[in-house]
């Protein structure tokens, strides 16, 4: 505070918020990347259902990628889960495991995965699971929808305060049996 009871501080750019919340630029991510609880609500719909829903969500943030967002098991309608045969690897989360989704005549393909053994630092993945965005008809962080991620390989959930660019975009890598961003 300055005498006259002002603050000596300056006021952040407007275009450093949204709403009440801070714009996260994907550059200044860590790698590797930091896993980190979040109580915001998130939530997908596939087929005209909530298939998952969580204030207990676990955020991957990792370098020049939009977060990733994981539900317990327990917060997912697992009966629309089917397991594939797809595994990929992640040099830092280790293999995933791939689920098609089904609700009612609807399906998606790899639509969903888990870590079901993750590697050291990342052990609280193994119960979770997350969604592709563009696989499901909407996900939500809170009331907001997300919007796809252009290229659709690492899965990330690019929301308002999120600010790219982004990694493995459209003609960037794409998800495979050799990917390393699931």
């Amino acid at each position: 505070m300055t005498e006259d009871g002002t603050s000596d501080r300056a006021a952040a750019p407007a275009s450093d918020t949204v709403g009440a919340r801070p714009r996260e630029a994907v550059r200044d991510y860590p790698r590797p990347p930091r896993l980190e609880p979040s109580k915001r609500r998130a939530w997908v719909v596939f087929g005209g259902r909530v298939i998952a829903d969580t204030r207990r969500a676990l955020r991957v943030l990792e370098t020049g990628h939009p977060p990733l967002y994981f539900f317990p098991l327990a917060d997912v309608r697992r009966e629309h889960l089917v397991a594939t045969s797809l595994r990929t690897w992640c040099a830092f989360r280790g293999m995933a495991s791939y689920f098609d989704l089904k609700a009612g005549d609807r399906a998606a393909h790899s639509a969903a995965w888990q870590h079901p053994w993750p590697l050291a630092g990342y052990e609280e993945l193994a119960g979770y699971v997350a969604f592709f965005p563009s696989r499901v008809d909407a996900c939500y962080l809170d009331n907001e929808r997300v919007q796809e991620h252009d290229g659709d390989a690492y899965g990330g959930w690019v929301t308002s305060e999120i600010e790219g660019p982004f990694g493995g975009g459209a003609g960037g890598e794409r998800a495979s049996a050799t990917s390393q961003h699931a």
